[in-house]
């Protein structure tokens, strides 16, 4: 993917934490790589996370940021989209924290399709708190919490959002930064809800779904002539997981109108359009009452 303009617009001079290997730095790649291909400027984007490893994720890139309560961040992005439409709000967060605490949120906004992008960083594990098994784990994945395997069936992503009306849902690999970068490019374009669900090693806890373990499995939509606006087909290919794991746009619609088109409040302009025209055109008679009270 060719960049318009520097990646460098982007970066941070804080310390990043993660472990050497984690999925999360081809992650942030694929962000800064979409942001510049989309000629997207730092201060025209918001970056939206939860708590998570891969939640620190706007603190390693010069954007705008706003890390909020474990599973919440979805909300906080409608929010924020309402308010400033100019913006472009991406969400980033963990499997535990979108389809576990946050899952509740995760179906509204795949039905209310606000136009925010979300990137899900999914290891299939809890990492922040040592490596408890996630709403995605496998049945049976042996982990710190559950040394006889997890007894529930896994979470899916895929399958949820196509039954909860998402309009746009792919699925990337972080062992393919460039691949996935095109995606969350794809995804930031659509009008509306878009899902980026990014299967992701966790070096240190998931000993199971390593890089080398996705590489067998994975096949590219694109090149087996799939048609991502086929429902039916989109159905069939969420359901796909084991020996073949699809990546790619699984399912995709123009037709539904974006959340905040459809908002009657916002007809007179958004909040912050209104706070601009306020102070372009400032009356004294409005400040006068508020100056005199704290004075």
């Amino acid at each position: 993917m060719a960049t318009k303009f520097d990646l460098k617009a982007f970066d941070c001079p804080a310390e990043n934490t993660w472990c050497p290997g984690c999925g999360d730095f081809a992650i942030l790649r694929a962000l800064k790589l979409a942001l510049a291909e989309l000629e997207i400027q730092p201060h025209q984007a918001l970056v939206v996370s939860g708590i998570g490893c891969g939640s620190k994720l706007p603190d390693y890139m010069t954007v705008n940021g706003f890390m909020t309560i474990h599973g919440r961040p979805l909300a906080v992005a409608t929010g924020a989209r309402l308010a400033n439409p100019e913006l472009n709000v991406i969400v980033v967060n963990g499997d535990g924290d979108s389809y576990g605490i946050g899952g509740n949120h995760f179906v509204q906004t795949c039905r209310r399709n606000p136009d925010i992008t979300q990137i899900v960083e999914n290891n299939q594990i809890y990492g922040l708190t040592k490596g408890q098994y996630s709403p995605t784990s496998d049945k049976g994945l042996v982990t710190t919490t559950s040394p006889s395997g997890a007894i529930e069936q896994a979470f899916n992503p895929m399958a949820i959002a196509l039954a909860a009306g998402a309009a746009f849902i792919a699925r990337a690999f972080a062992g393919e930064p460039r691949h996935l970068a095109q995606l969350i490019a794809a995804g930031i374009k659509h009008r509306g809800y878009a899902l980026i669900d990014v299967l992701q090693p966790c070096v240190t806890f998931n000993h199971v779904n390593t890089y080398e373990w996705y590489r067998q499995r994975i096949y590219h939509l694109e090149d087996e002539g799939y048609d991502p606006s086929n429902r039916e087909s989109a159905w069939l290919k969420a359901h796909e997981w084991g020996e073949r794991i699809p990546v790619g746009v699984l399912y995709r619609t123009e037709d539904l109108p974006a959340y905040e088109e459809e908002v009657r409040a916002l007809d007179g302009g958004t909040p912050v359009s209104r706070l601009r025209e306020l102070a372009q055109q400032p009356r004294p008679e409005q400040y006068e009452p508020l100056k005199k009270r704290f004075a």
